[in-house]
């Protein structure tokens, strides 16, 4: 197929989807925008029919607290700066929230359920394995699960960062077959709008991996935490799990309706920019361990080392570990990087410090120095993943 046809087979067939709102698009200077809630809901009520009959799973993440919160505390505008502050104003906005969400989504007989998670959720396997029954289970009900980052207990070591990276972990948890991200923007700009006055939007993105982020993507938007690089990041992830991402307006009311409408005709320019999925997807497992936390420290590798890592999907051995970054213990997520170049994450055997006393060696030297007590690599090939998004 090509990317036409592969987005209209997706937009039309894909029975979990997982849809991504951020704080631009639902708020403004007054707090929560309910005319944007009650048209998103009444588009997500009617995703939720697929169009040979039966039921879509639909998953929504949606951020707005804190802005809802700072909106409502208006009169403590100048003290909501410190990370208490923003957690409290997340607990006065996340009820505002889910009451309007709770009203738009009734109106069309659509239950809708809570779920606060904070990355421990999902860095504990029992946990995730939990939470992806209770998923399951609400789901299974009928039931739109309204996911947010639990901003009021989370620490900086618990958070994701913002709700582009949830949603991209969400992808894999809820085993979705669509990815739809709402921002601000009509889509991806071709270029940096910052740098490059009225770029186009690109109709699709046949390689994210192979896009400079950097130079393509602006700032973060003023009122949420993300901007286009954590969509694209976020899009990047869903790739290697071989799910598409739909990138659309969403302060155009009806925009998921038009894009189903135009999937199912085939008529009219392309809606938001498509994301293509990877030709060869990695496992749900390897997923799960290279983006379950962020990467404590460092192993830089020596150029064999990183052919063989790349080109042959080899493990990490001890010899072409060329110098060691961080304090971590054995079993800790690791970048692995040549000549500064990050070349993907991976669980690491050997704490640091033993590390360090190993790193450059053969097998016979390594045993010598740890006794037979030692793992033959540094770093599993079953336990890394080239080309990490992180």
């Amino acid at each position: 197929m090509n990317w036409q046809q592969e987005k209209a087979a997706a937009l039309l067939g894909a029975r979990c989807v997982v849809v991504k709102v951020g704080s631009a698009v639902l708020t403004d200077a007054a707090g929560i925008n309910h005319a944007v809630i009650t048209d998103l809901a009444a588009q997500l009520a009617a995703l939720r029919i697929l169009p040979e009959g039966g039921q879509r799973r639909v998953v929504l993440v949606s951020s707005g607290a804190v802005a809802a919160g700072r909106a409502a505390l208006a009169g403590c505008a100048a003290e909501i700066a410190s990370m208490a502050a923003r957690q409290g104003a997340a607990a006065v906005g996340q009820g505002r929230l889910m009451h309007a969400y709770d009203s738009a989504f009734a109106a069309h007989g659509v239950p809708i359920a809570q779920v606060l998670l904070t990355r421990d959720d999902l860095r504990s396997r029992q946990r995730f394995l939990n939470a992806r029954n209770t998923f399951a289970q609400l789901l299974h009900w009928g039931v739109i699960p309204v996911v947010n980052e639990n901003d009021t207990v989370s620490t900086s070591e618990l958070k994701f960062g913002d709700n582009d990276c949830l949603a991209s972990l969400l992808v894999n948890l809820v085993e979705a077959e669509l990815y739809i991200n709402l921002t601000s923007a009509g889509g991806v700009f071709a270029a940096n709008p910052e740098r490059e006055a009225n770029p186009p939007i690109m109709p699709c993105i046949e390689a994210v991996r192979d896009i400079d982020l950097d130079s393509l993507c602006g700032g973060k938007t003023t009122v949420g935490t993300g901007g286009m690089y954590s969509k694209l990041m976020a899009a990047r992830r869903a790739a290697q799990l071989g799910v598409p991402t739909l990138i659309l307006s969403g302060k155009t009311p009806g925009i998921i309706t038009a894009a189903l409408q135009q999937a199912h005709t085939g008529q009219g320019q392309p809606l938001g920019t498509w994301v293509r999925p990877e030709a060869h997807s990695i496992s749900r497992r390897k997923f799960w361990l290279a983006y379950q936390s962020e990467p404590v420290g460092s192993v830089v590798v020596d150029s064999g080392a990183a052919c063989a890592l790349c080109d042959k999907g080899s493990s990490l051995l001890p010899g072409g570990v060329l110098a060691v970054e961080g304090n971590f213990q054995g079993g800790a997520l690791v970048r692995i990087v040549h000549e500064g170049k990050s070349l993907g994450v991976g669980l690491s055997n050997y704490a640091a410090a033993d590390l360090k006393k190993i790193m450059g060696l053969k097998r016979i030297e390594v045993a010598a120095i740890l006794g037979d007590a030692h793992y033959p690599e540094v770093i599993h090939r079953d336990h890394l993943l080239v080309d990490a998004a992180v």
